[in-house]
């Protein structure tokens, strides 16, 4: 029952060991972690399109249910640049210019998202994760940043920007360049540097906090305000109301293929941060009950005038960089931005936007991880392919379709792994009782009219004609010597009705050319499934205990077999 408990409340687990110097350290990387989200927050919120109170609401409510639920020590749940830049996308056509609907989406969104955690939570849905490659990751990555960064470079220039697409806002960002604000660009630039030098510098440290009160600061006691800086403008006071989303699904097109991208981006970048985090600080998340966390989470978030949440790396660096050992620093930063809400968001209105525009130009670098792309062209070109049409797919198609594409591409290479498996044909090591693959060991001792096969993966039904045109192929080239065929089962963990059937049939064809047939190490599952379809009762027992050499030695005594160099 402990061990139940422990898993659905994961604070059971850390709070026995809660003392006052890990006190401290939660306090100060709360504090720390609030101050590099607010800045980060508000950017995010405008790329999704909404006011930039929305994006702070996503991390006071997100943060603090995950702390509940999470099994990540050191992740911290907030907007995302990927997941804010899908929704602003994404809802921009459904929302029809209505700033109201618009928001009514995005928690929508967030709700829908919730629904499809816990569900997947409920049936065990953990592996989904392994449905993108990070391969499609690396290309997909790269595609986000550059769309990010062609939707903050107007801002950064001081010019309108506009257009729909990747070649459209290049063609706008060009053609307003020669109307380039100098004051607004050198401003953004500067910030901008100051953020690149202060990640080498001061790695982990809230400078972004600095640099809008700095920038507040400038815009409200000089002469800068008069030269064209837009400004974030006036910010409600208070906590987010809480309130059911007024739409429902039926109401707007497309928010469940919506949702379910903002799912499969949030699941796959807070698992894989919250696993190099554990990693580095040396215990194991369960991916499972992060479904639940996230989850909670975002229905949470949903409730409280939010948009989906998710956990990032970057934030979450910076959360362990503080000293962070527990969720509840999660929660010392919620209650810090509950405080900036109720008393100081009057002093946000005069930051300039370029300097949200700078603060996700910097972030997102990361994104872009160039030299993996080059060590990807280098080793495997098709992996290479693979992660340029995740890449291209985002920015032709939009974030979205780059989503779904990059999950197809995904699966798709799946589905030619397990569809066209290795068939291996075994000989033995001289000198010992151990079988390799003879192509691959060209100086394996071959057993005269013995033939031994290895199939490398499960044997299912969309693979089964692959096998056996390779195993027929082999037969056909060695049957006037052929005695015995041994299929070693040790790298085929499952075996379905079609496999079965296709290990019956080629018992009978090759008993009709006299030619015996025998299963060596198959495991449990494979068994039964054998077992199911009558192939004991042809073949004899199968155990997992009879090796390749027992079959080996028994076909060489019985027909007087030898060794062929």
């Amino acid at each position: 029952m402990t061990s139940i408990a422990s898993k659905l409340f994961p604070p059971a687990v850390w709070i026995k060991e809660y003392n006052a110097k890990i006190l401290k350290s939660d306090f100060i990387s709360g504090i720390t972690l609030a101050a590099y989200g607010i800045p980060v927050s508000l950017a995010y919120a405008t790329l999704a399109g909404l006011p930039p109170q929305y994006g702070i609401y996503g991390y006071l409510i997100g943060g603090l249910f995950y702390a509940l639920l999470g099994t990540s020590r050191q992740l911290a749940i907030g907007p995302t640049s990927a997941i804010s830049l899908l929704i602003g996308t994404t809802i921009a056509k459904m929302a029809q210019g209505d700033m109201q609907r618009w928001a009514d989406i995005a928690s929508l969104t967030a709700l829908v998202f919730a629904v499809m955690a816990i569900a997947a939570y409920l049936v065990r849905l953990s592996g989904i994760i392994n449905f993108i490659s990070e391969t499609v990751l690396v290309g997909f990555k790269a595609g986000v940043a550059i769309t990010i960064g062609l939707t903050q470079l107007p801002k950064l220039f001081g010019v309108k920007g506009g257009g729909d697409n990747f070649i459209d806002r290049i063609v706008t960002l060009f053609s307003q360049l020669p109307n380039m604000n100098t004051a607004v660009f050198i401003f953004g630039i500067t910030a901008i540097i100051i953020l690149i030098l202060s990640e080498k510098m001061a790695p982990g440290r809230p400078v972004a906090i600095l640099i809008v009160i700095l920038s507040i600061i400038l815009i409200s006691t000089t002469t800068l305000g008069i030269h064209g800086f837009n400004t974030v403008g006036a910010i409600p006071t208070g906590l987010p109301e809480f309130n059911v989303p007024t739409l429902q699904i039926k109401d707007v097109d497309g928010v469940l293929p919506l949702a379910m991208a903002c799912f499969l981006l949030s699941y796959i970048e807070s698992v894989s941060a919250a696993r190099t985090l554990a990693q580095k600080n040396g215990y194991v998340i369960d991916p499972r009950q992060e479904l639940l966390a996230l989850g909670i989470a975002n229905a949470a978030v949903a409730f409280g005038q939010g948009y989906p949440v998710a956990g990032g790396l970057s934030q979450s660096a910076v959360n362990d960089t503080a000293g962070a050992r527990t969720p509840l620093s999660l929660v010392f930063a919620s209650i810090t931005i509950a405080f900036c809400l109720l008393f100081l968001t009057g002093y946000l209105q005069n930051l300039p936007t370029v300097i949200l525009a700078s603060i996700v130009l910097a972030a997102i670098r990361g994104l872009f991880d160039f030299k993996e792309i080059q060590h990807l062209y280098r080793i495997n070109k098709q992996e290479f392919g693979v992660a340029m049409i995740a890449f291209v797919g985002v920015l032709i198609w939009g974030i979205l379709t780059g989503v779904l594409l990059a999950a197809i591409v995904t699966l798709l290479l799946l589905i030619k792994a397990t569809s066209k498996p290795t068939v291996a044909f075994l000989g033995r090591i001289p000198g010992t009782k151990r079988y390799t693959d003879i192509e691959r060991h060209p100086d394996n001792e071959n057993l005269e009219g013995i033939l031994i096969v290895r199939v490398e993966s499960s044997i299912f039904y969309f693979n089964t004609e692959y096998i056996k045109e390779c195993i027929w192929e082999k037969i056909y080239s060695e049957a006037s010597t052929l005695k015995t065929v041994i299929l070693d089962l040790n790298s085929s963990p499952r075996i379905d009705i079609s496999g079965a059937r296709f290990l019956k049939n080629l018992f009978m064809d090759l008993k009709t050319m006299d030619i015996s047939l025998k299963i060596a190490e198959a495991r449990a599952e494979v068994r039964d499934s054998l077992r199911a379809e009558g192939l004991e009762e042809l073949l004899g027992h199968i155990s997992r205990s009879v090796s390749v050499d027992d079959l080996v030695v028994v076909a060489m005594q019985n027909n007087n077999l030898t060794v062929r160099k």
